[in-house]
Parts: structure tokens; sequence; C-alpha cells
């Protein structure tokens, strides 16, 4: 049976020059109502950690979450999923530094302005200034990671620096653990602390 991680793995080829016949074929059978058009797969996580803490299937309401690989490829997944393409509702997540790339990719498509969301400096630093370093240092805690991020602020790099530019910039220096920490920090939210871009668009959906 078709599913969302098929169709998105259908749209991710159709980007980088395959076919099209899969996504369409797909996005007819699931059916496909709405394209989440994130910069990178920890954005995802986040996503989806906030939608299950609400007890919503996002793929069952055909939602589909997917990467896009950096901002700079907005405008091909928005023409290839939006008008004229698959004609799906577009939203999405950007970082401030990359709203112009979601701004120019939603005009090509004719795609509302207002249907994505901007956090302040990136989703990370919207999470750990909600949850404040006190906070994050316990979940880094509970992770078994207290020793590698100990290590990490001993660094001369790292010295004279906020801590929350310490802490985000360690949740970035091992791969795969921007995207742990992604599901962790939202899990770790209260239900009326979300930071308010990401907030905003699960409720659009």
């Amino acid at each position: 049976m078709a599913d969302m991680g098929a169709f998105r793995d259908a749209v991710t080829a159709w980007a980088a020059g395959g076919p099209g016949g899969p996504a369409h074929e797909l996005a007819a059978r699931l059916p496909v109502r709405v394209a989440v058009l994130l910069e990178g797969p920890s954005d995802v996580a986040a996503v989806n950690a906030l939608a299950e803490s609400r007890g919503r299937n996002l793929a069952a309401e055909g939602v589909c979450v997917l990467p896009i690989g950096g901002a700079m490829s907005i405008g091909r997944y928005a023409r290839l999923l939006g008008s004229p393409g698959l004609d799906l509702r577009l939203t999405g997540l950007c970082d401030e530094a990359e709203r112009p790339f979601y701004a120019r990719g939603f005009a090509q498509v004719s795609a509302a302005q207002q249907g994505f969301f901007v956090c302040a400096a990136d989703l990370e630093d919207e999470l750990i200034r909600t949850l404040g370093v006190t906070r994050l240092e316990e979940l880094i805690r509970a992770e078994g990671d207290l020793r590698a991020l100990q290590t990490f602020l001993r660094q001369p790099a790292q010295q004279g620096r906020a801590p929350q530019q310490q802490f985000r910039r360690f949740l970035g220096t091992k791969k795969g653990r921007k995207i742990h920490y992604s599901r962790v920090l939202v899990e770790a939210l209260g239900p009326d602390h979300v930071p308010a871009p990401l907030d905003g668009l699960l409720s659009s959906l």
C-alpha cells in the first residue's frame, strides 16, 4: 500500500532530475493535500515530534513533511509541488536569513506569502531560548552527552561566547546530533511553551 514515505522519496527523486510520474501517481492515490517544505531533516524531526505530542498523524491527514536540502532548493520544490505542478497547498519553516529564498519560491507559484513561518535565527535557537540553557543541560545529561558537552565547552573557540550560542553550536558538532536533539527538545516543551514559528506551522495544517 502506498504511504507518505514513498511519496516523499518520489518527490525527492523528481527534484533531483528523475521522472515525475511516480510522484503524480502516489499523490493521487494517497491523496496528498499539503506539502510542508523544510530546510533539513532536523526540522522534519521537530515538526513530526510536535505533531505526535498533540496526537496528530500528519501522513493520515494528507500532509507530506519533507526536507528540501537547503533553502536554495525551495523554488524547484515549489514548482513541482505547487501550481502548475501537483497543485498542493504549500507551507514551510525557514531561518530568518533564508526568508528571501522562501519568499521568491512561494511567489513564483503564487503561493500565499504568509504561508511559511520564519525562525528568528534557526529552529534550534528557538528551542534553546524557549527551554533555557539549564533545562537544555539537563536534557543533554539525560541523553548521556554531558561529557561531550563539557569537552566542547573547554575548547578555546567557545570561551567568551554566550551559553545559548555554545549550546547551539554543540548540537551541530556531530552527525545526527541535531536531528536527535530536535526531537528531544520538542518532546521536552510544555504544551503552552512552543516556539511561535513551530506552533504556527502545525496550527496551520
